[in-house]
């Protein structure tokens, strides 16, 4: 598919100037798909939180095999601690025949509106945020010439559509996120038009055949800056085994993270830190104060556990300067 549009590097629309839908919050309305789509077997990708991908598994994994079952399509989450990068949240992929698939993802959202609402007290507005997670090549086509199609699927569904830059702190990740936001009436229209538009996309399709290829491909990478976690020192990250065992819990890696910022990661009385070490699963120890990485001024941040840990932890504590060092 040609790429047109696909040099802007964020598309950001909304809805301001179209009357509200009418269409209840709990309830999609989108028009069944026509009949030369309904054998098309597509998948599609979106983010859940930890909490939320527990309530569509529910207890024994009951909840996700009804959705399977009342929708006809295979409905797949990452594993516990395998996130999209950058982001603390999960991968839920739901694939078969385009109405399906549709199915699944109305039954999907409709629970988590719903207990949001019982969660709130109601008091939960009707429009909400669904991330989609679409390949690179294939955000062209969403877009079209001039934003042409964008603002097509924004005119019919009255959800607001925005798709992300592609975030190059991540070397090899080839997917962004397309946000769309409405009531869930709206969201599903968006979403079944984005997916007809993708299905005409045989490279979107081939794609799709690997579900949740983010935790292998970053697995032992240094999610900080080019220049180490503290972003001034290019030998900021020392891997303490020669060979590590990607399972084994005793690997261990020393990163660098400049003095005036470690406070960022231990957090008030070493709730950040406590907290990086529950959700990786790896010990975290922090170099006293005058401690630092050889000719630099950056403190020691030992990380030790199996590979998968230390990339998750090395992860959040990026993420935790960098989103200061960037405000």
């Amino acid at each position: 598919m040609a790429m047109e549009g696909a040099a802007q590097s964020e598309y950001n629309s909304s809805t301001e100037g179209i009357q509200e839908h009418s269409s209840s919050p709990r309830k999609s309305q989108s028009p069944p798909p026509s009949s030369d789509h309904e054998e098309n077997k597509i998948s599609i990708k979106f983010l859940l939180s930890n909490a939320e991908a527990g309530s569509i598994i529910g207890k024994g994994g009951s909840t996700i095999s009804d959705f399977q079952s009342r929708s006809g399509a295979r409905i797949q989450l990452s594993r516990n601690n395998e996130f999209f990068p950058g982001t603390m949240d999960r991968i839920v992929m739901a694939s078969g025949p385009i109405d399906d698939v549709l199915k699944a993802v109305d039954l999907i959202l409709n629970k988590l509106l719903d207990e949001s609402y019982v969660e709130d007290g109601g008091d939960v507005g009707p429009r909400s945020k669904v991330r989609l997670v679409v390949p690179n090549s294939s955000c062209g086509g969403i877009i079209g010439k001039g934003g042409s199609v964008i603002k097509s699927f924004i005119e019919e569904s009255r959800a607001g559509i925005k798709i992300l830059p592609q975030d190059d702190n991540f070397p090899g990740l080839h997917d962004r996120l397309v946000i769309v936001i409405g009531t869930l009436g709206e969201q599903m229209r968006a979403i079944e038009l984005i997916l007809y538009k993708l299905a005409e996309d045989t490279h979107y399709v081939q794609n799709m055949n690997a579900p949740f290829p983010y935790a292998a491909a970053y697995l032992g990478m240094n999610y900080g800056p080019p220049n180490g976690i503290g972003g001034r020192y290019p030998t900021n990250r020392y891997q303490n085994k020669m060979e590590p065992n990607f399972e084994d819990g005793n690997n261990s890696v020393t990163i660098g993270v400049a003095d005036e910022r470690v406070g960022l990661v231990l957090g008030r009385n070493g709730r950040s830190v406590m907290e990086i070490s529950q959700v990786s699963g790896a010990r975290i120890k922090i170099s006293d104060r005058g401690d630092f990485m050889s000719g630099t001024s950056d403190r020691k941040v030992t990380i030790t556990g199996s590979q998968r840990a230390i990339s998750i932890a090395e992860s959040m504590i990026s993420k935790k300067v960098a989103t200061v060092a960037e405000s």
